[in-house]
């Protein structure tokens, strides 16, 4: 191992940046004694250089030339800027360049993993990517080294703090999904959009990493089907709790024979599931591995300090040398194929809660039972709840829990419940995990 100390360049310096820029600069003798050598911060690329930052970072180092990463004296450049254009261009030019490079971008690796893997391998640089799904949890290297024994076979994950402390909100204190993402804003949880965050768009993009290194598959973020909690009505929060369930965004995959379904929706967990109990903006991946069974890892998933806590893990590890022979030996993103094909969700057989509002007129409730009778879908109970206040005074709300079907047969039995004359509105349904 070289003793010469290693050289890193950040671009970008904003909440993530100026974490890491914090521990480099005011961590250096615990960040050294854990990594066998110095880490130096040589360079800091930002947009505006006059802009007041959290770091104490010395103004010679700050510049807006992203050229400047490609000195000599820099050994391994941290992407932090986010998005997928220019911090493609930035990692490949790093990789062109001899450098390492560290990521917390979640995005890029989900559309350009294959492309810019390969580049690092040409010029045997190494690409790490701890920071890029679910913050200060460690489960990229979980997955990678940890159960390295083992052949995942499921993985269900809270990975979107935002939806989190949405869906908390909603259940422990009664409030609207409005309400919920204003107050979600106003702590700095969501983005003034918050599209990507309760949409599922963000767990589909992490969901596509995690599912590269369990199953070697390569999964676009389109392809992964997903709803989000944008549409989520305070009526079914609380109508779950009833029945024994809190709803929380899940990212999933299910491995059998091969074959592997990629998911991301809202799911209905029983109130003593572990997943269940991540409450507020944590994140949580519960694992289930062949040999070693169910483990779960969970913690802070976004902020300043625990996303750059990854990343400076990632530059230790690249300066004790562990870094480049993992990349070698995982060929992460390389087209090797270990056995395992995406197979379409509709295949997934689930237990579905389904919710209705219908015209309180008899043999609504027949007319719906015999339409999943004819999908082969069992009813496991039916619930038909008092007229709710402030709609239609004679439309009710009707609870359905299934027992186990096919997600595409229940699907196209919904669809047919759709057109029944006294079904007033558009049905809700979420799988059920028991």
């Amino acid at each position: 191992m070289s003793s010469e100390p290693l050289g890193v360049a950040l671009v970008g310096c904003g909440t993530v940046g100026t974490g890491v820029a914090k521990l480099l600069l005011e961590k250096g003798d615990r960040l050294a004694q854990r990594a066998g050598r110095s880490l130096v911060l040589r360079k800091v690329v930002v947009r505006d250089p006059a802009k007041v930052r959290g770091a104490d970072v010395p103004r010679e180092l700050v510049t807006t030339d992203l050229a400047a990463v490609h000195d000599p004296a820099v050994h391994v450049v941290a992407e932090l800027i986010g998005g997928t254009t220019t911090a493609r261009k930035v990692v490949l030019d790093a990789l062109a360049a001899g450098k390492h490079v560290v990521t917390a971008n979640k995005a890029l690796l989900a559309e350009h993993g294959p492309e810019l893997f390969e580049a690092a391998r040409k010029v045997e640089r190494t690409i790490c990517f701890e920071a890029a799904v679910a913050g200060g949890v460690p489960i990229i290297r979980a997955l990678a080294e940890s159960l390295a024994a083992n052949q995942v076979t499921a993985l269900q994950g809270i990975l979107n703090g935002t939806s989190n402390f949405i869906l908390t909100s909603m259940a422990e204190q009664g409030t609207s999904y409005a309400a919920a993402l204003a107050e979600a804003q106003r702590l700095g949880y969501a983005e003034a959009d918050p599209t990507l965050d309760v949409d599922g768009s963000d767990a589909a993009h992490k969901l596509a990493v995690l599912a590269q290194i369990a199953f070697g598959v390569t999964a676009k973020p389109h392809e992964i089907e997903k709803i989000g909690i944008d549409t989520i009505d305070a009526m079914d929060i609380r109508f779950a709790d009833e029945l024994g369930y809190t709803i929380k965004l899940l990212a999933e995959a299910w491995a059998d024979n091969g074959r592997v379904a990629l998911h991301v929706a809202p799911v209905l967990l029983r109130h003593t599931d572990m997943l269940a109990q991540v409450r507020g903006a944590f994140n949580a991946v519960q694992v289930v591995g062949d040999v070693v069974g169910e483990t779960l890892y969970q913690g802070p998933g976004a902020g300043m300090m625990p996303t750059a806590s990854s990343v400076v893990a990632d530059l230790i590890d690249l300066a004790v040398g562990r870094a480049q022979r993992t990349f070698a030996a995982a060929k992460l993103w390389s087209g090797q194929s270990r056995g395992f094909v995406i197979e379409p969700s509709e295949t997934v057989r689930s237990r579905f809660y389904l919710r209705l509002l219908v015209l309180d007129r008899p043999g609504v409730l027949a007319d719906v039972c015999r339409i999943l009778a004819d999908h082969a879908i069992s009813i496991s109970s039916v619930i038909q709840h008092e007229a709710l206040e402030g709609r239609a005074e004679q439309t009710v709300p009707l609870v359905i829990m299934t027992h186990y079907s096919e997600t595409g047969k229940f699907r196209a039995a919904v669809g047919a419940i759709g057109k029944v004359a006294n079904v007033a509105a558009p049905a809700v349904f979420y799988s059920v995990d028991d």
